[in-house]
């Protein structure tokens, strides 16, 4: 390679060049994006990262590089050194559309066969051919740009907490199984024959420990795993922006993190965003909205509607109150006339996916009421459902009775098909909010027992502390979640640093003191040992540069990602290991 680049040292990214470089000789080298030729003249767009420029090969410029490009094609690798002119027919949908490159000299590096997909936005492949072929998906400028976007993304966090006094500081990645979450990906060890290490879900416990160690304030950009069935923004292997801080509360931790998403905005989108930024309970968002990461760009607000349906007609919403459910609704303005019949029923579909039993529906036209229920009512019921739902006429009132959890995730997931179906966000706003005071537990009715909501090293409220064994249903954690636009992109809390509380958090998870000792028994003695106050956050990277690059697609921001069965298309992995290496780890696979 040296004795082909010989003489040709590029001077210059293609995309970069403009009116101000018009007399320069520079050396551009990339990939051909396309070739025309018109007889005297032959044009190549020359691409790289920064995007495109036309090179000239022109017989009377040097006859010997129009020669050597009538043989080039695209894809081809090649290095151009020529002299950078005013462009006649200028582009202006070209950054560098005003200028263009006369070649006196061309060597090429590189031949290509014909791609499998186009290299281009508009390239029509299926994603598992993408995949497949990702270092030529990754060509496109789409890719390209999102990925620069991604690395500007984290090279901007790592600035912002270095000026805030963090320490990057690593953490292992092969570590002890814990219970708790998603399941571990397990690691054999060949030198501890019949012993697994379990590759981290998250740094927790050794962030907790470096906070322990004295470093005060902490963070890395780091990659996690969970072996969980994926949805479309998961993936086997994500990477966490971790943080953690000794001797603050809740304010400090929210305060510093306002700051970070601030300059993330500024940086990258050229936004000011206002701090600091609104916050919700967690109580208060299901109710309203029935998520807890609730998209504030629009309306359809849940209105509860029991002490209007208690006494009234309608055996379903009155018998659902008695019963100690609730009935609520939403208000789709304007939504009479978007959904016929058909679409009604699948509406109701879509209800029942979520766990309703069925899903009833009030149209205001100019002719009155259109309903299947309204018969039900009277008119100062019907009136007064109005006047909660804040009804007009054109509006479209949909209601869910049933028990409180499913009553809001249904009508949660429906406002938001339904605001996407009528197209009524807007893709330019960012609503951003932190949602707090998360319960502590929830209970899992399959194994009779409570989980930790977010991990069990989370703080009670004080408030709390004394309701932990007795009414653990109740009780709130110190715990938040920044969402943006209907997305949480990261989540946190206080954690615990006083040894009997934590012994009492165990105590209330079904733990016994043997069992905790085994699974946590470091991190418990470490606590004898004098333990500040922290607390902290993670981000989702990918989900994060996801919003911030505005795709829907968590593979579009991986460089290398796995298809949605944990599959590398590109290296197709995983796959079958040698028996050889079975035996070293004394490991046998048992076939079904």
């Amino acid at each position: 390679m040296a004795e082909l680049l010989r003489g040709m040292k590029r001077t210059h990214m293609c995309g970069v060049l403009g009116i101000e470089d018009i007399g320069k000789e520079v050396v551009l080298m990339g990939w051909i994006q396309r070739r025309r030729n018109l007889g005297g003249l032959i044009f190549v767009d020359l691409r790289d990262r920064e995007g495109l420029v036309q090179i000239v090969f022109d017989k009377d410029v040097s006859q010997e590089a129009f020669d050597k490009s009538e043989s080039i094609r695209g894809e081809f690798v090649i290095a151009v050194r020529g002299e950078v002119r005013k462009r006649e027919s200028m582009n202006p949908d070209l950054k560098t559309g005003q200028i263009e490159v006369f070649a006196k000299e061309l060597k090429i590096l590189s031949e290509s066969e014909i791609p499998p997909i186009h290299i281009n936005d508009e390239d029509d492949a299926g994603e598992r051919l993408r995949l497949k072929y990702r270092y030529l998906d990754l060509r496109k400028p789409k890719m390209q740009k999102i990925l620069k976007t991604r690395s500007k993304i984290a090279s901007t966090i790592r600035s912002f907490l270095d000026e805030n006094g963090f320490l990057d500081l690593e953490t292992p990645v092969l570590t002890k199984p814990t219970p708790e979450g998603a399941r571990d990906y397990l690691v054999p060890s060949r030198v501890n024959p019949g012993k697994f290490y379990a590759l981290p879900q998250s740094p927790q416990i050794f962030k907790q420990l470096l906070m322990v160690s004295g470093f005060d304030k902490y963070y890395q950009i780091v990659k996690c795993f969970r072996d969980e069935d994926l949805r479309a923004d998961r993936q086997p292997e994500f990477t966490q922006v971790d943080i953690e801080m000794s001797f603050v509360d809740e304010e400090d931790v929210l305060a510093i993190n306002e700051g970070l998403i601030k300059k993330l905005f500024k940086e990258i989108k050229g936004i000011e965003i206002e701090t600091p930024f609104m916050r919700m309970t967690y109580k208060e968002a299901m109710e309203r909205y029935g998520s807890d990461k609730p998209d504030l760009r629009f309306g359809y607000e849940l209105k509860n509607l029991n002490e209007i349906v208690r006494n009234c007609g309608f055996g379903v919403f009155a018998n659902t109150v008695k019963d100690g459910k609730d009935v609520k609704a939403i208000n789709i303005n304007g939504g009479a006339e978007s959904f016929s019949k058909k679409g009604m029923k699948n509406l109701e579909k879509l209800a029942k996916t979520y766990g309703a039993k069925g899903l009833a529906w009030m149209k205001l036209t100019n002719d009155g009421i259109d309903s299947p229920i309204a018969k039900f009512f009277s008119e100062e019921d019907t009136k007064a459902i109005i006047d909660k739902m804040q009804a007009k006429e054109g509006d479209l009132i949909l209601f869910v009775a049933d028990k409180t959890s499913i009553v809001n995730t249904t009508l949660g997931a429906l406002r938001v098909e339904i605001a996407k179906k009528l197209d009524i966000i807007d893709e330019e706003e960012y609503k951003i909010l932190w949602v707090t005071e998360f319960p502590l537990f929830e209970y899992d009715e399959e194994d009779d027992r409570y989980y930790a909501k977010h991990h069990p090293f989370t703080s009670p409220v004080d408030d709390d502390i004394e309701i932990l064994e007795s009414d653990p249903a109740k009780a709130r954690a110190k715990a938040y979640d920044l969402v943006i636009n209907g997305s949480e992109v990261g989540g946190g809390s206080i954690r615990i640093h006083d040894s009997s509380l934590q012994q009492r958090m165990f105590k209330a998870l079904g733990f016994t003191e043997e069992e905790a000792h085994e699974k946590f028994g470091f991190l418990i003695d470490a606590f004898k040992y004098g333990t500040p106050p922290h607390g902290g956050i993670a981000y989702g990277l990918d989900r994060l540069t996801m919003i911030l690059t505005g795709t829907e697609n968590i593979r579009d921001v991986i460089a290398f990602p796995k298809t949605q069965d944990a599959r590398c298309l590109l290296t197709e992995a995983p796959s079958i290991a040698d028996e050889t290496q079975l035996e070293e780890l004394q490991i046998k696979v048992i076939k079904e």
